[in-house]
């Protein structure tokens, strides 16, 4: 098995404010993203991806467990409209006492945010 390179930096996941949504960057790259829009108290996730070229390497769960915690520490509350973040959510209960269920109302609300 071989060690990885020192040439290789850890993946660093970053908010972009700008863009609604929190990267994931590998060797100055953006390899994923989960994207949210903000809702009163409430940050509404509602799309992961992760490129296919980084697929397997955990990155999707690392993104989203970042994400969460920056949630928690912007003293908001976590709508998984995303199915990965809802999966992720059911593995991890550190995160239920901040977590919100999805209603017919905020599928309303994100509809209209998102045209």
């Amino acid at each position: 098995m071989s060690q990885p390179s020192a040439d290789h930096a850890a993946p660093v996941v970053e908010r972009v404010d700008a863009h609604h949504r929190y990267e994931i960057v590998v060797d100055g790259k953006r390899a994923g993203m989960t994207e949210y829009r903000d809702r009163g108290e409430q940050r509404v996730f509602f799309h992961t991806e992760v490129d296919d070229a980084y697929a397997g390497q955990g990155l999707a769960a690392q993104l989203v467990r970042q994400a969460l915690t920056d949630t928690r520490a912007s003293e908001k509350r976590i709508v998984p409209v995303c199915p990965y973040v809802a999966k992720f959510l059911k593995r991890h209960d550190e995160f239920a006492d901040i977590t919100d269920p999805v209603t017919p109302e905020v599928l309303r609300w994100l509809e209209a945010h998102l045209g």
